[in-house]
């Protein structure tokens, strides 16, 4: 303590506990200052640098940061999937590859812990496809009537990335020449959301129509009877719905989304990181359109020598109007002739007036550049590789192949969880049915979740990858094959064959040539008497 905080002590105690107190503030900042400007505190957590004392983002979770945005978000992202081109295509992009024709049921039951025959298994397999047949080709499976099984995938895929997530109801309803009572009803996003008016003394939380325990599990969701959107949308009710059935433990809803973060109960559009960048995109591409067209619809304007004969009861000179419909009116009789040049138009000036012809300079030859940047942009964000994002394959056959590897990472990612979260519940669901209604042989299947698992594992094949370069491509599978890195099963798959169809129709073929006497390279078969023939 110096003299002069004796002094002050000694004449003003008040004064000098202020003065400490000051000075361990100055000492405690001065400390943290220290620890700030170490490690991240230096670099993007820095407090001091120009480029990052302004950026100051909140930190909230899920419900702040996520769940009350997404009414913003979900328009917006709709809007940019009917009106602009590019978001348009990619969604449908990701649907066409990841479902295309429909993710197909392939039954991976396990016959050696079900204890079954190589026959019992291959008549439980055609028994198993026959049914699913039935009940997925036809309309019945939907609740509305309208889509069959791989329809429902598509629709069910691309509202999920639209929105952001989508709700698959699964009723019992009993209808009028339907073997299977399971339907499958699709609820949009916008339908799940909190009741207006709730049960102040109810225990668990509802976020966004989401119903959560207090240990965190999903219990219930919260559905408007009609879309909050619709224009009759008058008194919309809520209805709760359980995620399983009290006394049937049965499955009644499954949630399609992708999170991004814990303790996060609803899905953000794909689209939401690129939705401005989209936008703006879009708006630019409207403007050099628009100014192309311009551009090709100008006017020349002449200056007469003389004033215009014609005026009107002011002194001023009659202008005739043009035909609102964009093409001039017709002259008068007496009029001189019409000038044109194409979509353009002649106005004589007044004297004194200098014509000047306004050319936007279209089309930009910086458009394309800028617009390809933007899009590679566009494409890491949605995991779309910029040739596939436009379909413009231009690159060598190494960058096509690496750019198209790139996406099917993507594609295959995607594809699983649509099989584990939409196709297998489903699945599993209708297998109970069909149990139950006498049409599937199944011992003991609801004895023992154990057993019931190894009835009902499947495998589910979607559309193949396609090939640059068939020859490469099969050459690689058969390698692939004989090293014992793949089956044949597995190959064919992946091309959307199924390979016991393949090999049962080679068979009969083959065995057609041999009966017809023609050989493998379609020569007809010599008998003995040739074979001597051809020795003497």
């Amino acid at each position: 303590m110096s003299w002069v905080d004796n002094i002050v002590k000694a004449v003003a105690p008040g004064v000098a506990v202020k003065r400490e107190r000051a000075r361990t503030e100055i000492a405690r900042q001065q400390a943290m200052q220290q620890v700030f400007n170490q490690g991240y505190g230096d670099h993007g957590a820095s407090r001091k640098r120009k480029s990052l004392k302004e950026w100051t983002p909140g930190a909230g979770d899920a419900e702040s940061d996520i769940h009350m945005n997404l009414e913003e978000l979900r328009p917006r992202a709709r809007d940019l999937y009917m009106g602009g081109a590019l978001p348009n295509g990619a969604l449908k992009t990701m649907r066409t590859n990841i479902i295309g024709t429909g993710l197909q049921l392939k039954p991976a039951f396990d016959a050696d812990f079900l204890r079954l025959s190589d026959t019992q298994a291959a008549d439980l397999k055609r028994q198993i496809m026959r049914e699913w047949a039935l009940w997925a080709e036809s309309k019945d499976c939907d609740a509305a009537g309208l889509h069959n099984f791989v329809e429902l995938q598509q629709l069910a895929f691309l509202s999920w990335l639209m929105s952001g997530d989508v709700f698959v109801l699964l009723p019992l309803l009993r209808r009028n020449h339907a073997i299977y009572d399971l339907r499958v009803r699709l609820i949009e996003a916008d339908r799940c959301n909190s009741p207006i008016a709730k049960d102040l003394a109810a225990p668990n939380k509802i976020s966004s129509g989401v119903e959560v325990d207090a240990d965190g599990m999903v219990v219930a969701y919260w559905f408007s009877d009609e879309h909050p959107g619709a224009f009759d949308a008058l008194s919309v009710k809520s209805k709760r719905v359980a995620v399983y059935g009290q006394e049937s433990g049965r499955r009644n809803v499954l949630h399609l989304m992708e999170a991004e973060r814990p303790e996060q109960r609803r899905g953000v559009p794909i689209l939401s990181p690129v939705i401005e960048a989209l936008k703006q995109l879009e708006r630019y591409t409207e403007a050099e359109l628009m100014a192309a067209v311009i551009s090709g619809m100008f006017t020349v304007f002449i200056e007469k020598e003389g004033a215009q004969d014609g005026a009107d009861e002011f002194g001023l000179p009659t202008i005739e109007v043009d035909n609102p419909y964009g093409e001039p009116l017709p002259p008068a009789p007496d009029a001189p002739s019409d000038l044109r040049l194409g979509n353009g138009a002649v106005q004589f000036l007044e004297p004194g007036e200098k014509a000047t012809i306004a050319n936007p300079g279209r089309p930009n030859e910086k458009f394309d550049p800028f617009v390809t940047a933007i899009l590679r942009q566009v494409g890491a964000s949605l995991e779309i590789p910029y040739e596939l994002l436009l379909k413009h394959f231009t690159a060598s056959y190494s960058a096509s192949r690496a750019a198209l590897l790139e996406a099917w990472k993507m594609f295959r990612m995607r594809r699983a969880w649509m099989s584990t979260d939409f196709c297998q519940p489903i699945y599993e669901e209708w297998f109970a049915d069909a149990v139950i209604k006498g049409r599937i042989s199944a011992p003991g299947i609801f004895d023992d979740p154990v057993i019931f698992k190894a009835y009902t594992k499947a495998d589910w094949h979607g559309p193949s990858q396609g090939q640059l370069d068939p020859v490469k491509e099969v050459n690689a599978a058969k390698i692939r094959i004989e090293e014992g890195l793949s089956t044949r099963e597995k190959e064919t798959a992946e091309l959307g064959g199924d390979f016991e169809e393949n090999h049962a129709q080679r068979v009969r073929e083959e065995q057609k040539r041999r009966e017809g006497g023609l050989t493998g390279g379609g020569e007809k078969q010599s008998g003995p008497q040739e074979d001597k023939e051809d020795q003497d």
